[in-house]
């Protein structure tokens, strides 16, 4: 029944950026010592490695050291909480404030979160996944869950939801016995995209999910702009006017998807054309409301396995 304290969202430019550099040095620069530095493991990994290691890369531990500092100092700050892979840095802070103010600070690690080959997930390894829709969007939060292989999945069941251990347990148990359902793996989908999104973006996960590996016309007809930008993030789009008689040779060319041409023509009647995931294969068939062009006046046009085009009808 308690209430948690207020939280503050803090820019360190707004100090770091006002700090001289020589008063920097001066103050803060004079306590850290160059030989605990150095001994770092994550500054002897750098050393070692082939790029080997800036002096703005060297110099990161002082300014985060001097960050826990400030917040000491103007926020009454005696605690600081990172991963794993920050213990260098957090430890430089710990000394930093103990020598200049004499009072007793504390540093957190906790575990990071890996991929199955080991490797941190991050923005600087590449792997990120992003609480922002605009930088992942629910479809890609979902796919990035349900993909997870058997090995992880049970942690991260443990560590993304409130679900009870028990039931966790039992999902597992399910799992063992009918693995071809990827039970746990849809289940930690849901609920880390329902946690991030909300009922509505789980929603539009599984549309997105229905429309683009089960060809699913109803689940395309349900997307709004914005689900279908999200799920071909690469895709051309078109603004077209339905003229009388147009067929689909007339589409894919004004949408600039095949070549002008007999190549053109032939990439149809191979079968590498598919209006809303039906394959076409006559160049001449003509475009019908409700079958290539949908309800919500859109048209998903895919080129062979992976080239996709929303193309939006004008006045229907």
């Amino acid at each position: 029944g308690g209430r948690l304290g207020q939280a503050a969202l803090l820019d360190n430019a707004c100090w770091l950026g006002r700090q001289p550099l020589l008063d920097f040095l001066g103050g803060a620069g004079g306590r850290l010592r160059m030989g605990t530095l150095l001994s770092r493991q994550s500054c002897q990994a750098r050393l070692r490695s082939p790029e080997g290691m800036s002096l703005a890369e060297f110099l990161y531990p002082a300014l985060q050291a001097y960050d826990f500092l400030h917040l000491h100092q103007h926020h009454g700050c005696r605690v600081q909480l990172g991963g794993a892979d920050q213990m260098g840095n957090i430890m430089s802070g710990y000394e930093l404030v103990t020598k200049m103010t004499g009072t007793d600070v504390f540093g957190i690690t906790v575990p990071l979160i890996t991929s199955t080959t080991g490797d941190k997930l991050g923005k600087t390894a590449g792997n990120a996944v992003w609480l922002n829709r605009d930088k992942t969007s629910p479809f890609e939060l979902y796919q990035f869950f349900v993909r997870q292989q058997d090995n992880i999945v049970e942690k991260y069941l443990k560590l993304f939801t409130f679900i009870p251990l028990e039931e966790i347990d039992h999902i597992m148990e399910m799992h063992a016995k009918e693995p071809e359902k990827w039970g746990p793996q849809k289940r930690l989908a849901a609920e880390v995209t329902k946690l991030v999104h909300g009922r509505e973006g789980l929603e539009s996960a599984k549309r997105c999910t229905k429309a683009l590996y089960y060809s699913s016309v109803e689940a395309l007809e349900a997307m709004s702009d914005q689900e279908l930008q999200e799920l071909f993030r690469q895709a051309p789009s078109a603004e077209l006017m339905l003229e009388p008689g147009m067929n689909v040779l007339d589409l894919c060319r004004k949408a600039h998807a095949i070549p002008d041409g007999p190549s053109g023509y032939q990439k149809i009647t191979d079968g590498g054309v598919s209006i809303n995931g039906i394959r076409v294969t006559n160049p001449e068939t003509v475009l019908i409301l409700g079958q290539h062009i949908l309800k919500n006046g859109v048209s998903l046009l895919r080129i062979g396995k992976k080239n996709y085009y929303i193309i939006k009808w004008l006045q229907l």
